[in-house]
């Protein structure tokens, strides 16, 4: 039997597919409708970026993992949350998670010099914060409340 969807934020693990699909997608038209990119020394410049921001988002993914690990609280997006976590990542975005995909996916295009990693990515982000975030939000505020409310005013959703 499964739970009402006010004790879970989502019955379908959205993030993951929508991501998966962004990568996918941005592949696909990356050799069906190639894009131009810079020349060098610009090229140059956004692949190091690039390096860079596929780190930050890396060190935003451990670094969330961990505070939700040491809040014994679960990151499934189907599984209801049994702590408020707001330290870590968490304490500068309510999504760090979500955020550092979606840097992922701006320093894969960096990297890779494919601008349609960009659209995508911007896609996945605006498609995560319909479908995962903003059932989240109502589930973290049923099951937290004002304390919830209070963390949502200090902290903004992404960034």
């Amino acid at each position: 039997m499964s739970k009402p969807l006010d004790q879970v934020p989502s019955r379908v693990a959205w993030p993951t597919i929508i991501y998966l699909a962004a990568i996918i997608g941005a592949i696909i038209l990356s050799y069906a409708v190639p894009l131009p990119w810079f020349g060098a020394p610009l090229s140059h410049i956004l692949f190091a970026a690039g390096w860079i921001l596929a780190a930050a988002a890396m060190l935003l993914w451990v670094g969330s993992l961990r505070a939700l690990r040491r809040a014994k609280t679960t990151i499934m997006p189907t599984k209801g949350a049994s702590h408020l976590v707001t330290s870590g990542p968490y304490a500068f975005s309510r999504n760090p998670i979500y955020l550092g995909n979606t840097v992922m996916m701006l320093a894969i295009g960096m990297i890779a010099g494919q601008p349609w990693f960009f659209l995508f990515g911007l896609i996945a982000g605006f498609t995560t914060q319909k479908l995962a975030i903003e059932p989240e939000e109502r589930h973290l505020a049923l099951r937290f409340g004002k304390k919830y409310r209070d963390y949502q005013k200090r902290v903004r959703r992404w960034f």
